[in-house]
């Protein structure tokens, strides 16, 4: 699958280009909207939205101070959910092209991981270039953004994978899983910071709730200006390998079935 997936890199990066094109075909700025809509996106959290929901933030008060803490949970989230989403439906849509024989079907995940980190990238770098301006860039701590990445990406890449398979012979998974995000997405720090909830609970979303350790990385490199605490993720990385990897056999196993369920 790897081999196949490194033998059609071309074919994968052409059609992620061509659905990021699709998207805004026929407007007139075209593919100027790629950058127009993430920038839109940080002033809005960053600005407007800090004026009107402004709250004091542990160690931290300032004007900026809450639409940087959205922005530093909300961005991460947006490409979990975008990856977790779009893989969903990802074999149901493209079902033609898997009942051909010829047709590598692990590129069809990796072109889903690829248009969603181009979609992250391009909003994170204009987060960031906003974070120079303003003169809230994080220095040396923003390196940890590097392995936090490659974190998100593991673990929403095998869990997409894993849910959007399953999904192609139970599709009530689907639905399910739309409504798990949503209140996934209500059990993470990112609109609030762990320090309201009661101690009991902060170790219980520690614990139960993966993604929480990963969000509050970003807001301590991004908000704070510090090295997050590595010693929360012990586990984190063996565990989105393992998600991984599940996602991969359970992908493998049942992709021949799948042609026929579809």
């Amino acid at each position: 699958m790897l081999a196949a997936i490194w033998k059609y890199r071309s074919f994968i990066w052409n059609c992620a280009k061509r659905e990021l094109i699709w998207r805004y075909r026929g407007s007139v700025l075209g593919s100027i909207w790629v950058f127009l809509n993430p920038l839109a996106t940080v002033l809005i959290y960053t600005v407007i939205f800090t004026q009107v929901m402004r709250t004091r933030l542990p160690l931290v008060d300032d004007s900026l101070s809450y639409g940087l803490f959205l922005c530093a949970g909300i961005l991460p989230w947006s490409y979990l959910a975008e990856v977790i989403n779009r893989s969903l439906g990802m074999f149901l849509e493209q079902s033609n092209l898997i009942k051909k024989a010829n047709f590598p079907r692990s590129t069809i995940p990796a072109v889903v991981v690829v248009t969603a980190s181009v979609n992250f990238a391009v909003i994170f770098s204009l987060f960031l270039v906003f974070l120079i301006f303003t003169g809230r860039f994080p220095g040396w701590p923003a390196l940890g953004l590097i392995p936090l990445f490659v974190l998100q990406l593991g673990f929403s890449s095998g869990l997409g994978l894993l849910m959007g398979t399953v999904n192609v012979f139970f599709r009530d998974v689907g639905q399910a899983m739309i409504i798990v995000l949503q209140f996934w997405f209500w059990l993470t720090p990112i609109v609030y910071p762990l320090s309201v909830l009661p101690e009991l609970f902060q170790d219980l979303v520690l614990k139960l709730n993966p993604i929480a350790s990963l969000m509050m990385a970003y807001q301590d490199i991004i908000l704070y200006q510090q090295w997050p605490a590595w010693e929360r993720f012990l586990f984190h990385f063996p565990a989105a390998a393992g998600i991984l990897i599940a996602g991969f056999l359970v992908f493998r196993k049942l992709a021949d079935e799948m042609v026929d369920e579809l």
